[in-house]
């Protein structure tokens, strides 16, 4: 019995044990890996990179790439000197101008906040000219008698009255609301009055800002003022040099080549419009540039003569 417990485990491991374990690793473990490393691994991403990575930058590009030169632009930092695209215009807010005070140099400021280029159009609002030419006068904001004197006594006559509203004709031919006076974006107890000549702050604007800057630049100073029967004010232009205030198509053709007749195209009044969208009312924001604007456009202008329609020529008055 001592002799075959002892021959039976000698014979198991010398020839059963070692064979097992080899003929496995030899055979199938190796194979398998590598089969399907050399099918299936190469495959999938050939495919996913061909059909589906060049497809989504090209997209985007196409999108967003036109956008960011455009928010550069409207935002002028600094304002640029490249003219838009034929047919468009650019509008820029002139920031950090600063409080004006009477006798302060307007054009120097403009100089300083802003950087302009030929054929550039600079919207610059009757607030701070009357400011910087000292048309200023100390008021009761709360003397209603007060103010109404004030305002007749800017106008040449008074048109309609309503509570505290008078409409007036001023002097320079405007028909609006309390002579233009205004009381808002001025220290308490103070009212702003229109400048004497607009047109001719306009000029000496345009003259200082080329002066100092080398830049023929036009110049159009605008007010808000009310529509007859429609509701809502906009900004208009009260002065203007360098630039017509008034385009005659008249003799020219439309589209589908009919003589027009009686079209006048207010460019002065549009341009200060589109304008007032960057400066806002409580923005402290007093004047833009237009850049881009016609090119023919660009000549001596007068708001008094060109925009102000003679009383002869009024059918309401």
């Amino acid at each position: 019995m001592t002799a075959e417990i002892c021959r039976a485990p000698s014979l198991r491991q010398d020839t059963a044990v070692p064979r097992a374990p080899s003929q496995r690793q030899d055979t199938a473990v190796p194979r398998a890996p590598s089969q399907r490393q050399d099918t299936a691994v190469p495959r999938a991403p050939s495919q996913r990179q061909d059909t589906a990575v060049p497809r989504a930058p090209s997209q985007r590009q196409d999108t967003a790439v036109p956008r960011a030169p455009s928010l550069r632009q409207d935002t002028g930092s600094p304002p640029g000197t490249k003219r838009p695209p034929a047919g468009s215009v650019t509008i820029v807010p002139v920031r950090d101008l600063g409080e004006v005070r009477p006798g302060d140099d307007l054009a120097g400021m403009l100089c300083a906040a802003a950087t302009f280029v030929d054929g550039d159009v600079v919207v610059v609002t009757q607030k701070v000219v009357s400011k910087a030419e000292g048309r200023l006068v100390r008021i009761d904001p709360e003397d209603t008698a007060a103010r109404r004197q004030l305002a007749e006594s800017e106008a040449v006559r008074v048109l309609r009255r309503r509570g505290d509203l008078v409409i007036t004709e001023t002097r320079h031919g405007f028909v609006c609301a309390n002579s233009g006076i205004d009381l808002s974006n001025v220290d308490d107890g103070w009212a702003a009055l229109l400048p004497e000549d607009p047109d001719r702050s306009a000029r000496r604007l345009r003259d200082a800002i080329g002066a100092r800057s080398g830049a023929a630049v036009a110049v159009i100073v605008s007010d808000t003022f009310g529509r007859t029967w429609r509701r809502g004010v906009t900004d208009v232009a009260i002065g203007c040099a360098g630039i017509a205030a008034v385009v005659d198509l008249r003799g020219t053709t439309d589209a589908l080549g009919r003589t027009l007749l009686a079209t006048e195209i207010c460019v002065a009044d549009e341009l200060a419009g589109a304008a007032e969208l960057v400066m806002g009312k409580a923005s402290g924001i007093a004047a833009a540039i237009v850049r881009g604007v016609e090119r023919s456009w660009l000549r001596r202008g007068s708001v008094a003569e060109e925009v102000v329609r003679p009383y002869g020529e009024d059918l309401f008055r």
